[in-house]
């Protein structure tokens, strides 16, 4: 079940006090350079890590799956493969 976040701050102060620090602009006097703009230093950064259930990965396979490989699953009884290769015959010939 995906939640919604209410409040950032409450989650991440440290990443909501970087953001607001690095939203400052400082002047620019005429005569200097711009440059392109530095990148934020990684250290403050969190990384998140994610899961998925084994239905989506088996569902990700199946997407990724070339045309040869859903023939030969149709032809060794696969439903799936069966349904996908007739509905893309069906579209084949609605198109010609």
């Amino acid at each position: 079940m995906i939640n919604a976040v209410a409040d950032m701050a409450k989650l991440a102060p440290t990443a909501a006090s970087t953001t607001q620090s690095q939203t400052a602009v400082a002047p620019v006097n005429s005569n200097q350079k711009s440059g392109p703009s530095q990148p934020p230093s990684a250290a403050g950064i969190q990384n998140d890590t994610v899961s998925i259930s084994s239905a989506a990965h088996a569902a990700q396979l199946e997407a990724g799956e070339t045309p040869v490989q859903t023939a030969q699953e149709a032809r060794s009884g696969d439903l799936q493969a069966q349904r996908l290769l007739a509905k893309e015959a069906a579209a084949q010939r609605t198109q010609k």
